[in-house]
This record gives C-alpha cells, structure tokens and sequence, in this order.
C-alpha cells in the first residue's frame, strides 16, 4: 500500500508525494522551554518520530527540523490573542528567581533527555529561535518591503488584508475569519483588522527584558510566529513537504506561518502536507495546569513506570483521534508492553541467527503504517502474530526486529526478569510450574501461578515455558 497521509489543508487522506524524492523535508512545532513539558505535548512529538521512522521504513532519506522556543511566546496565546499577555520565559524567571536564559537552558536540556528516554529519533536540527534572530528580522524585512508588514506602537504587524489582495486566502487551516476582538482579549485599536498579528514587539519602555535585540525598528523581540518560517525556510527551503504539531496550532499558529512565508517568497504552497495531532485528554477531561493534572515524565517515572509504555500508550490509538490518559491506562500499557519484552525474550533465546521472517505480517504491518500512520491497527498486528502458532520463532523474533525500527521499543536490549536477576525461589517455582504444565497438571500449574503473582510477578505462558517479570 502507497505511503498516504490525511492533509489537514485539504481535508483529505492523500498518496504521499514528495517535492524531491531524495530528500522528504519535514519540520515539527516543538517546544516553548518555559516549564517541563506535559505528557499532551510529548504525543505531538512522538507523531514526529513516528513519521520520521515511517518514511524510513519506506526508503525516504529525511531531512527533520524542530524548533525550541525560548522566545516570544506570549500567555495571551491561551486567551485566544498570541499577541498579548506576558513572554512565558519572562514569566518563568520570576517564578524560579533565574534569569530567561537560564530557564532555557535548563529546560531544553530536559525536554531533550526526555526525547532520549521516549527512543524519539533526533531531528538533524533542534532550531532555537533565540539563534536565529538574524534570520527572523530579515523575514520581517521583507514583508515591510513588500507591503504586507506596518508599524504600530507595540510592534510592527503582519497585514492580512494586503496578503488577500494578492490573491492568496489567509487562514487554511482554521476558521481565522472569524476572529472577534473583545471577548477574551483587550482590542487593539491600532490594528487594521482584528486578524493582523505580531511580526516583532518592542520592549517595555518601563521593563528591562533578559531577552531583547536591537532592530531596524527599535529594541525588542520576536514574535511568536516568525521563528517557525524563518527556521524551517532556513534549513528547509521556501517550500517543504510535511509541516507537523498539535491541533491546537490550526487556528492560528500554523496560519500565520503559511500567510508570511507565502507572502514573503511567493512560493506556493509553502508546505504540501499538514498533519496535525488531537488532543490528550486525562481522565475524560482537559489538561491542565490550574487542574492539576498537567503531567509530565518526571510524574511517570516517580511512579516507577517505563517511559516507553507511555510510547506504547500513545500508539493505542489514532493520532487524530482524541486519547484519555489514565494511570490504569498507561499500567495495561506497561504490562502489554512487558509481555512483548518477554514473548520476544523466548524467541530471541530459542532462536538461530538467521533472516528469516513472516512476509504475511510484514506486509500487514505495512498496510497499517502506510494508511496514515494507523498505530493500532499496526499494534494489532503485532499481537496477531505473536499469538500466531503457525509462525515460527525465528521468524516472529525476526520480524519484531522490523517492526521495531517504527514500535521504538527497544526489543533488543529489553530483558525480562526471567535470568539471573530472579531468587532461587522464584526459579524452583517456575521449573515445577514448567513441569506440572508438561503433565497436563493444571491444578497444580495454576496453584503455582497464583503464589507467582503473590509474590509480585507478572505471568506468561509461551508454548513449553513460563516466563515471569517482577511487577514495580
């Protein structure tokens, strides 16, 4: 089946095909570096490994980029108005006594050793919008000099009315058009129209900022928007294939994005795939910090859980499709995902070293993966197989080795708890059970399997072996 995505620009699951089939360029929304990041945005990250690792899997060389922003993101973006409200690194050092680099700093570097725990495969570029100031005020340059830009008092604006008369139509993605000033927000009078949004702000006259640089047009700072284009059309060009991130971004982010770029180069369409994924719900509601529940992987590994069940977790269900975090949920995950560990552990033991493997479920696997990175159908697969008798051992062990170049869970240096790392005990438990099964003792095979999981172990049962893992 032929690589297809759904095209949130034209709202419809397309063949996917590249400007230059040497080179698929892709970029990904990543991070504003102002606190830890919550589990909700880590699912929007984990879609980008998963194409990345997709488009490999289908022969692509890959260009990947992803932004960190430690700049310019301003609170008002949570009232509907990303122009307004604080810079949420302004913010953040006066929260922790630390100055805005500081918190960049320490938080990038988090968010990165978060990426490393995920297994997400790293972008060529992690793009600091904080080293690419040069860049953003030569964008903002260029949309003044062709008359889609104006100065007001608190900065110089993006002018959409300008950029419809040349033709093209402003806000794809969302419903911008719509857009009123005043019901969540303080109106901007100075604006030409209500939709018109930030290129650069000037700084405070009455606040000495940590972050601020000298302009053509006084000092001050980015916007929010104009890192992205001027970071992707650096490393990517003026047009590119695959622009990713969470949903949220559709209504105005990833708009004005498209509107300066296009208005700035005239290439069109500046991105030819749009993907873009749903929301993480917990416990059937929003998330969120003032609720509480703003989770972050620190929160899960305080829990003694692996952070690949959360990777396993994300995979349950389809990346356009909203998905509930429970901590029983992301449990099931964890246990599904030590089942596999172990199921594998047998193979890998029994096995030869040789290349065999199923091309039945390869081509399955496929299919799902292909049809619009459809995850659980491809988990699905996994599981049919391993519970597939009529495949053999060397050809499951084989094919998870595949698999795992898109699963991302580390088959190979995953190792249940089945070894040396076991009492005695426990061994004479599971030699006994392994023989009472032989017999065709089920009495006794369940008595021995229930004092297992009383002692805390996880129980498997592979065709002539028990396989345990100690339960955290």
């Amino acid at each position: 089946m032929a690589l297809k995505f759904y095209n949130t620009l034209t709202k419809e699951k397309e063949e996917f095909i590249p400007i230059d089939p040497e080179d698929v360029r892709m970029y990904t929304c990543g991070p504003t570096v102002y606190d830890y990041v919550t589990i909700g945005n880590w699912r929007t990250y984990t879609l980008g490994d998963i194409s990345y690792r997709v488009l490999a899997f289908n022969g692509y060389n890959i260009s990947y980029v992803m932004n960190i922003t430690d700049v310019g993101h301003l609170t008002g973006d949570n009232l509907g108005d990303a122009d307004t409200g604080e810079d949420r690194m302004e913010k953040a050092k006066k929260r922790e006594g630390k100055t805005a680099w500081n918190i960049a700093d320490y938080y990038s570097q988090d968010f990165k050793e978060g990426y490393k725990k995920l297994n997400l495969v790293f972008p060529k570029v992690f793009a600091k919008a904080t080293e690419h100031i040069k860049e953003q005020i030569e964008l903002v340059e260029k949309l003044i000099d062709k008359k889609l830009a104006y100065k007001i008092d608190d900065g110089i604006y993006f002018d959409t009315l300008a950029y419809e008369k040349k033709g093209y139509r402003y806000g794809e993605l969302s419903n911008l058009n719509q857009i009123k000033e005043g019901a969540r927000v303080e109106i901007n009078f100075q604006k030409k129209n209500p939709r018109d949004f930030a290129l650069w702000k000037f700084s405070p006259e009455n606040e000495k900022r940590d972050m601020e640089w000298l302009s053509p047009w006084g000092l001050g700072f980015p916007g929010w928007h104009i890192e992205c284009s001027a970071m992707s059309m650096k490393y990517l060009g003026p047009k590119f294939d695959l622009h990713l991130g969470g949903e949220d971004l559709k209504s105005t982010h990833h708009p004005n994005e498209i509107a300066q770029s296009q208005g700035a180069t005239d290439e069109f369409p500046f991105v030819k795939y749009w993907l873009h994924g749903a929301f993480l719900q917990v416990n059937g509601g929003r998330m969120g910090k003032s609720l509480n529940n703003a989770y972050t992987l620190h929160d899960i590994e305080s829990k003694k859980i692996d952070l690949l069940a959360l990777r396993y977790f994300y995979m349950t269900s389809h990346y356009r499709s909203s998905l509930n975090f429970t901590w029983e949920a992301l449990e099931a995950s964890e246990n599904a995902l030590n089942k596999l560990y172990m199921e594998y552990d047998h193979y890998a033991e029994v096995t030869e070293n040789n290349n065999s493997i199923s091309q039945k479920y390869i081509d399955k696997f496929t299919d799902a993966i292909n049809n619009d990175l459809n995850m659980p159908q491809a988990l699905a697969v996994v599981w049919e197989m391993v519970k597939d008798n009529s495949v053999t051992k060397e050809d499951k062990k084989n094919t998870l080795d595949l698999f795992d170049n898109i699963l991302g869970f580390k088959f190979k240096q995953k190792k249940p708890e089945n070894k040396n790392n076991i009492s005695e005990e426990i061994k004479i438990l599971i030699e006994k059970r392994d023989k009472a099964r032989e017999e065709k003792d089920w009495q006794l095979s369940d008595k021995i399997r229930d004092t297992l999981v009383k002692q805390g172990y996880e129980v498997l049962d592979t065709a002539n072996k028990t396989l345990v893992k100690k339960i955290k």
